[in-house]
């Protein structure tokens, strides 16, 4: 299937923000191959250019660190490539400066999720550092009420990505950026 957009979409980035266990990176894998572009993992990128995985970033150079590489590689990125689908790091949206560049620069998609598919989603995630905790609920309850306001903030479109297997979110999400 074949789809091109005129005007806004056409050109420009599109970007999945959304927290971590909602499938931004495999619904991005799956839209780009729809749309024909090249997909972006925000954090796969990071692990690549630093040589180390986020959990080693986290523990040598703190959140903070990790978030300066991630507005580094995140602006390279939205600069420096053709349009692409951009999985972005579920805490992108924490910076501002993040916020307002995803918006200046593309079509912002928040895929979101119930608290209870994320739990299940993420009881036995290991490669996340804040989610390496006994009460994981609690954590995955506190990270979603401090982003969602954000992930709304900076969205074009907030769409629900419980419905089916990645490839099926896909083409519904096209199907709805497609009305845009």
């Amino acid at each position: 299937m074949t789809v091109r957009f005129k005007g806004y979409l056409s050109e420009r980035h599109i970007y999945l923000v959304g927290p971590r266990g909602v499938g931004r990176p495999t619904v991005g894998k799956q839209l780009a191959s729809l749309l024909h572009r090249p997909f972006v993992d925000i954090d796969a990128e990071i692990e690549s250019r630093c040589g180390a995985d986020i959990q080693w970033i986290f523990d040598m150079e703190g959140e903070k660190g990790f978030r300066e590489r991630e507005t580094k590689i995140l602006e390279d990125i939205i600069f420096n490539s053709s349009s692409s689908v951009i999985a972005t790091g579920g805490g992108v949206v924490l910076s501002a400066k993040n916020r307002q560049v995803l918006q200046a620069n593309g079509q912002v998609i928040y895929l979101s999720a119930s608290k209870e598919q994320l739990y299940e989603r993420m009881r036995r995630d290991k490669s996340r550092p804040l989610l390496q905790v006994e009460d994981r609920q609690k954590v995955i309850n506190q990270l979603l009420e401090v982003r969602d306001p954000l992930y709304r903030e900076v969205a074009d479109v907030v769409f629900s990505a419980e419905g089916g297997s990645a490839a099926r979110v896909a083409k519904v999400l096209l199907d709805e950026l497609s009305k845009h």
